[in-house]
């Protein structure tokens, strides 16, 4: 009897491990969570240009203009820089340094000039439309900065107001200067 008892319990448990096996074979889920940042950030994918304005002195006209700024070399040139940012509170500045004869350092005399200013302007193209910021090489420092946010365009420089300090003819040598155009990712 005591067999009888014992295959009874042994049946009743397997009857149960059967039973129960469907509720143990329902599908399971893990979740892997993904995550990571982007940091605020601009970048140059062209970003140093050489602009040769070739002769900057008036070589033809009214013979009191000979030697002097020919205006139209700066004026009727641009530079074009290429650049990015990600960040919808990103900028860009301009500081214009003046085209000075490395040739000729010390004080110009009298009537002349190794020294020209002007003003630069550096323009993007975001989606929301065109983006400017400028500088004098008049005031010291760099201009003001002009919100771009997240942009990738072409960046153009161009020159406006070029003069020298006294409208002196210019001194003979080579001339240089540079605009610096400065993009911020703004954290």
């Amino acid at each position: 009897m005591r067999h009888k008892i014992l295959l009874s319990a042994a049946a009743a448990s397997f009857a149960l491990v059967c039973g129960a096996g469907p509720a143990l074979a329902q599908s399971q889920t893990g979740t892997v969570l993904v995550n990571g940042t982007v940091a605020n950030r601009c970048l140059f994918v062209t970003g140093d240009v050489v602009l040769d304005l070739g002769e900057l002195a008036l070589l033809s006209g009214d013979t009191a203009a000979l030697g002097r700024l020919d205006a139209s070399k700066v004026t009727s040139r641009t530079a074009t820089l290429n650049g990015w940012c990600n960040g919808v509170s990103a900028s860009m500045a301009v500081e214009a340094l003046p085209i000075l004869n490395t040739s000729f350092t010390d004080a110009a005399p009298s009537g002349f000039d190794r020294r020209i200013d002007y003003t630069a302007t550096a323009t993007a193209q975001p989606t929301g439309g065109a983006v400017s910021a400028s500088d004098s090489t008049l005031a010291s420092g760099g201009g003001t900065a002009s919100t771009t946010g997240i942009f990738s365009s072409d960046i153009t420089v161009s020159f406006a107001t070029p003069a020298t300090p006294t409208g002196g003819r210019l001194i003979a040598g080579s001339y240089a200067g540079s605009v610096v155009v400065t993009l911020s990712p703004v954290t």
